[in-house]
């Protein structure tokens, strides 16, 4: 039984391996404001200098740096600037004009005083600004390039496009980035008591949550889930099921991977030839979890228990899928927080409790939530991370500061 880190290890050990032997996916050009998710497969240049021109950061006054050498000077208003606009004249000793932020300052001004530190003052139909601090030169301006220069990698070929980075594409021009294509994720839930959501369930049925909980982790993750339906106690249906799946680029399924009679799945996967890498792990909830290789696909064999397979899902199944997108495994995003409650744990495994995780005191204070076990999403809802407690430390006081994972979308 492997402990989670090096389960976590062997998952993107295989399928690092996978993707050589298949090579990088196909790449397509899709629309900026589609591609949140999607993975660069070619960088995002500078198209010019940024920022383009000298930038004033204040509303206030573009000035000479040397008229201000000390406090209480009086300069003559002969203008404005606003965002876009440029200036006609270079402005000479004894000037001033005023600029909003974003503009750029004219000719012959080097700094920019802010509007807070200077009045008005009007005689004999001229309008002079009085600043009350001195000023020196570049003060409150980016200049030209600063940030990049033309032609600068900004986004490299591998970088996952989020909110940021797709303003900067959108900055440079960049509004169809060349990406990888999606990998294809298949999504199979089993057992003769899984119904359909939509149905009606019998006094000893549950609904199929876990299809649309994964569907949502794989899409959050820059996947394309394919739902494959359920399948039920039975062999024979189940291998057609994993064969379909296994058209695509890896199979996740969710159930019949303990030691029950009726836990079919790694019994099959052997029947087709599969390469079972490991089919437990030493962590709770989640301990019967399968990765195996089958016709050169990664496989996932996730316990049934909806808080297990989501936990399993982010450990092992989150990395393989970055990698077959065409970028490395991210890390697993552990943080750390003070435990607001007693914690006493067993059997030596890791534990991944339901927990919320605040800030109300000033310091981070991460507390367990009532929970019946891995069955129990109505608790998990309520939650925002998982406290980790590894198995060579089971009992902790209040105070300490202990790992927690986020959970994805929630914190």
């Amino acid at each position: 039984m492997l402990s989670f880190p090096d389960a976590r290890r062997k998952v993107i050990e295989v399928v690092t391996a996978i993707s050589r032997e298949r090579g990088k996916p196909s790449t397509e050009h899709v629309a900026l404001n589609a591609s949140l998710g999607r993975v660069l497969a070619a960088a995002v240049n500078a198209d010019r200098d940024y920022p383009p021109f000298n930038r004033s950061t204040r509303d206030g006054y573009a000035v000479r740096a040397s008229d201000l050498r000390e406090t209480g000077a009086t300069l003559q208003l002969i203008g404005e600037i606003a965002a876009g606009q440029a200036f006609g004249r270079t402005i000479q000793a004894g000037e001033c004009v005023q600029i909003m932020t974003g503009a750029a300052p004219p000719d012959g001004a080097d700094a920019v005083e802010m509007i807070e530190y200077t009045r008005v003052e009007q005689s004999g139909g001229v309008t002079r600004i009085h600043f009350d601090r001195t000023a020196k030169a570049g003060q409150n301006i980016v200049p030209r390039g600063s940030e990049a220069r033309i032609g600068k990698t900004l986004l490299r070929a591998g970088a996952r496009l989020g909110y940021v980075e797709l303003s900067l594409a959108a900055q440079v021009g960049c509004v169809r980035p060349e990406v990888w294509e999606r990998p294809r994720i298949g999504i199979l839930s089993t057992g003769d008591e899984v119904i359909n959501a939509a149905e009606t369930p019998g006094p000893l049925q549950i609904r199929n949550g876990n299809s649309f909980s994964l569907a949502a982790q794989v899409e959050s993750a820059g996947g394309e889930a394919v739902l494959l339906g359920n399948a039920p106690d039975e062999a024979g249906e189940l291998k057609r099921r994993i064969e379909e799946g296994l058209k695509l680029d890896a199979l996740v399924l969710s159930g019949g991977v303990s030691a029950g009679k009726y836990d079919l799945v790694e019994g099959v996967l052997a029947e087709l030839g599969a390469e079972i890498h490991f089919d437990r792990v030493a962590i709770r909830p989640g301990q019967p979890a399968v990765f195996a290789k089958c016709a050169g696909k990664p496989v996932f064999g996730l316990p049934g228990n909806p808080v297990s397979t989501m936990v399993t899902f982010e450990l092992f199944v989150l990395p393989a899928l970055d990698i077959l997108s065409g970028t490395e495994a991210r890390p697993l995003p552990l943080l750390r927080a003070k435990l607001g409650a007693q914690l006493r744990e067993k059997p030596a495994l890791a534990h991944f409790l339901p927990a919320r995780i605040e800030w109300t005191s000033g310091e981070p204070v991460v507390t367990s939530v009532r929970w019946q076990g891995s069955g129990d999403v109505v608790a998990l809802a309520d939650t925002n991370c998982f406290l980790v407690v590894h198995e060579s430390k089971l009992d902790w006081e209040v105070g300490e500061w202990i790992d927690v994972l986020p959970r994805r979308g929630a914190l």
